[in-house]
């Protein structure tokens, strides 16, 4: 059956007009929103079984690149083992399984025990996750958490490691735990809106019923973050929202006292909180856009002294305190660099990388007094590897690379840095891979992006990747505006009144592909995840004659609809992001890019967008209302396609076998729109 002779479903119109600031906006979808709805659900199902049947010639397609992105993987796998006290903690995969289990030894040479296995765990359900994985101080027993339905909310168990019993019952909707010794657990929870607010004390052997409530954070605005400082004398509990922190502590000697403040929250000033010795090491943008690094000491935390200054080139990203180190992450110029210092910050050095376009980040490190540094390094053509940095010395050991098991040879990859010119002058980067016999001409090729939350979308490794570079692809990232690759302005640039910037970096490094000749309009796909998605969105209504081919990973599409609606999860602590829609100034900017609203009648490009029924980040009718009004609008016979996981959420799928499935549908879609045959 040819595609042309399959009809989509077509969704109801139920128009919902929406008054604001004298503008009349008609959603004629807004019924999708109602999950309760048969309706609802059988058109998704609907648009699933089209999908499936436009796609239904490329199944042999995708079943190669399943099975060739599968081959890449190492089904029978090991971690390298954490150091953490007497034990080595480490993960394992086996032959076939979906999950790993997760298993620690003493020693190197010790016998395996295994602490979960994540296979057995996930019988009975289509998806599990494992959150939370904290072992106690005497290492005697493990907090864990299970998702098991896609919604990244956790329900967490306490497992005696000696008998293998479960303590205590379940505590439910959780976000993260930590101990404060062998016998007190701290935990915090979701409320309705999926915000992190609430933090528990847990102690062993008495029901979760009767746990008590530590804080409650009232501003809706605000999340909780929960760690445990590496020195293993504090509890940290940081609160946060787009334009601000706040640090609570707690001495783990002490779990019943009350927690103190380091500095109360300010608008616009963001501060993050280590531990050393006497003293707090306190990283802040107040002075210093890019962050700078202060000390002050635990028992007067006012009393400040400036370790390292604040850099107009520099972004300070985060900091790890060891007993004699203080390491500190850095961007410069779009790459991380990794600075090691004593822990006065006096004596630094830097980390020389092999590679001129790469990335390098902290692995799991563990232990307190160590001189050894994990960090995991790659590039677009160098596999993931875990590193060894003798912080005392200025070795580096290579403890084991990703193993591509039906073979990689990286001298057949170039990755260079492009520059694009936005409409404004501003220089974005753009990170590109090809095979290096790729013919220099025109060629196909699929554009990545982002930008937003200060996420940097890093140039790493990618077996998959493979599937497309050796069919001749070149794979590129636009580093635009709303991520922090150019430092805290290029984050500032590109998000509330300046979110277009977002929008027009990204055409202007799809043009500049085109202009030097690595691609064409007719051969240029372009891909973004949840709010790469609106990038997605308002990209291709702006310029729809510049891609072939979009895919559109669970878009968040409905920006003013979805920010007009406190109750939704997100939508209040968003305001900072995209701005309040009840603001008239925020709202004419989100009204002139918000995909929903600008569909235009004309042509579209081939376009593929996901859902997952259980997305709490960006729920499902999002992209279905996006869809149901795209067919309405669009005049040409290009594919328009939906795939909701009804199983799922923003993640998609869990096991690891189940998202290559997802990936080879997605590449098949955009072989199969860029017209390219096997």
């Amino acid at each position: 059956m040819h595609r042309e002779t399959i009809q989509p479903p077509v969704a109801m119109r139920k128009p919902v007009i929406i008054r604001l600031h004298g503008d009349e906006i008609v959603d004629e979808f807004a019924w999708l929103e109602d999950r309760n709805d048969p309706a609802v659900i059988a058109y998704l199902e609907a648009e699933n079984a089209y999908a499936e049947a436009v796609m239904a010639p490329t199944a042999a397609l995708r079943e190669r690149l399943y099975h060739e992105m599968r081959g890449r993987i190492k089904e029978d796998d090991c971690s390298v083992p954490v150091p953490r006290g007497r034990y080595r903690y480490y993960t394992r995969t086996e032959q076939g399984a979906e999950y790993p289990l997760m298993c620690r030894k003493v020693g190197d040479d010790g016998p395996e025990e295994v602490l979960l296995d994540l296979n057995a765990l996930a019988t009975g359900y289509t998806f599990c996750r494992l959150g939370p994985y904290e072992p106690s101080p005497d290492q005697q027993r493990l907090a864990y958490g299970l998702d098991t339905t896609g919604s990244i909310i956790f329900t967490l168990f306490i497992k005696d490691l000696v008998t293998g019993a479960v303590l205590d019952a379940p505590i439910e909707r959780v976000d993260e735990a930590q101990w404060a010794d062998d016998q007190t657990l701290f935990y915090t929870v979701y409320d309705d809106a999926h915000r992190s607010y609430r933090l528990y004390r847990h102690v062993l052997g008495t029901s979760p019923a009767n746990d008590v409530l530590i804080y409650e954070e009232t501003d809706e605005r605000f999340h909780l973050s929960l760690r445990r400082s590496r020195s293993g004398m504090y509890l940290l509990l940081t609160c946060y929202s787009h334009n601000g922190t706040e640090v609570h502590y707690l001495p783990t000697a002490t779990p019943f006292a009350e927690w103190q403040v380091i500095y109360p929250r300010r608008p616009q000033i963001e501060y993050f909180v280590d531990h050393h010795g006497d003293h707090f090491y306190i990283r802040t943008n107040d002075g210093a856009e890019n962050f700078r690094l202060l000390r002050a000491p635990v028992s007067d935390p006012t009393n400040t002294v400036e370790i390292l200054p604040g850099r107009d080139d520099t972004l300070l990203d985060r900091i790890d305190c060891f007993a004699d180190y203080l390491v500190v992450y850095e961007r410069r110029a779009g790459l991380r660099q990794i600075r090691i210092s004593d822990p006065d910050g006096l004596n630094p050095r830097y980390i020389d990388f092999p590679e001129p376009v790469y990335t390098c980040q902290a692995d799991v490190n563990v232990e307190f007094a160590t001189d050894q540094l994990r960090l995991i390094y790659s590039s677009l053509v160098t596999p993931s590897s875990v590193i060894s940095y003798d912080m005392r010395h200025g070795t580096w050991q290579v403890l084991k690379q990703e193993e591509i098991p039906s073979g990689y040879d990286p001298s057949l990859y170039v990755s260079e840095r492009l520059t694009a010119t936005a409409p404004d002058g501003a220089q974005v980067p753009i990170s590109i891979v090809y095979r290096r016999d790729r013919p220099h001409q025109r060629g196909p090729c699929l554009l990545y992006g982002y930008g937003a939350y200060g996420y940097s979308y890093d140039p790493v490794f990618d077996s998959k990747r493979l599937s497309l570079l050796d069919r001749g692809f070149a794979v590129a990232i636009a580093h635009v505006r709303g991520g922090q690759e150019l430092g805290r302005q290029w984050y500032e640039q590109g998000r509330l009144l300046h979110k277009p910037n977002t929008f027009s970096d990204f055409i202007a490094c799809a043009e500049h592909l085109i202009a030097e000749g690595y691609t064409s309009p007719s051969q240029l796909a372009i891909n973004g995840r949840s709010a790469g998605g609106l990038l997605m969105g308002a990209v291709v209504n702006a310029r729809p004659d510049l891609f072939q081919a979009v895919v559109a990973g669970v878009p968040f599409t409905n920006v003013i609809i979805a920010m007009l609606k406190p109750d939704l999860p997100l939508t209040v602590t968003e305001w900072e992001q995209w701005g309040n829609p009840a603001i008239e100034n925020e709202y004419r900017v989100m009204r002139a890019y918000d995909p929903y609203l600008n569909i235009k009648s004309g042509q579209y490009p081939h376009i593929l967008v996901t859902a997952g029924l259980h997305d709490l980040q960006v729920p499902y009718w999002d992209p279905a209302k996006w869809v149901a009004k795209l067919r309405t609008m669009k005049t040409n016979d290009t594919m328009l396609l939906l795939r909701t996981n009804l199983q799922a959420g923003h993640s998609g799928h869990s096991g690891r076998f189940a998202r290559l499935e997802e990936f080879a549908w997605e590449y098949a879609f955009i072989l199969t729109a860029l017209g390219i045959d096997q």
